[in-house]
């Protein structure tokens, strides 16, 4: 995004490291950021993110709704109640609180790019609420879409399938990291690169007549639409 000209808000939990590193990245491609630290299951944070980031650039053309959290559970019987709320806040609601203050702010040509997954449409026997969050999102962005088509904003999402990311090694176990990806038809795990364009061509004119729809950058898993 930097790289083409975006001008970058970045929203994150506690990874104050990272945020610095990729503040650090989107400065070296000759562009701009800032950082916002909270928790996305909050609604009133989300309003101050849109709030910061406007304050700081005066504009918001692109949202994407990225965060997630996941919890391998075996046994589908040990799934609580508590686990099952905090992960639908956290992978769902986020997704309606930053879209609803940010489209105060959106205008015609706008862009929203929602992240779901692979298992949205393959399931995931040890991860079912994650997976559940991520049908979730394929219908927000479908129904969303509907909704935003007649004031010129399109809404799309990307599933990627096993990517290398943080949250791989802080879900599974060791055994379990080091088999990641190899189940996918190209026997690999792909690299953020080789999902990130998926989200700049969604978010540009390139994609002018695409709405409501997925993209699939999963190593060759061939899925529904």
């Amino acid at each position: 995004m930097a790289r083409e000209g975006a001008k970058i808000a970045i929203v994150y939990l506690e990874e104050h490291k990272d945020a610095d590193e990729t503040i650090a990245a989107v400065e070296r491609e000759g562009s701009r950021a800032i950082k916002v630290a909270g928790d996305v299951g909050d609604e009133q944070f989300c309003r101050d993110a849109v709030d910061q980031t406007m304050k700081a650039f005066g504009r918001l053309d692109i949202l994407v709704n990225n965060a997630a959290e996941q919890h391998e559970t075996e046994d589908f019987r040990e799934i609580d109640r508590r686990q099952i709320e905090r992960t639908f806040r956290t992978n769902v609601f986020s997704f309606f609180f930053m879209t609803k203050h940010a489209l105060a702010h959106m205008h015609r040509g706008a862009s929203v790019i929602n992240t779901t997954s692979v298992t949205a449409f393959q399931g995931h026997k040890t991860l079912l609420d994650y997976a559940a969050t991520k049908g979730a999102i394929v219908a927000f962005t479908r129904s969303l879409s509907e909704a935003l088509v007649e004031q010129g904003i399109r809404v799309n999402a990307v599933a990627p399938g096993p990517i290398w990311t943080p949250l791989i090694p802080a879900s599974f176990e060791p055994e379990r990291v080091a088999k990641h990806g190899a189940s996918a038809p190209m026997k690999r795990a792909g690299q953020p690169n080789e999902v990130a364009p998926c989200y700049v061509f969604l978010a540009c004119e390139d994609a002018s007549y695409m709405s409501g729809q997925v993209l699939h950058p999963n190593g060759g898993n061939v899925v529904g639409s």
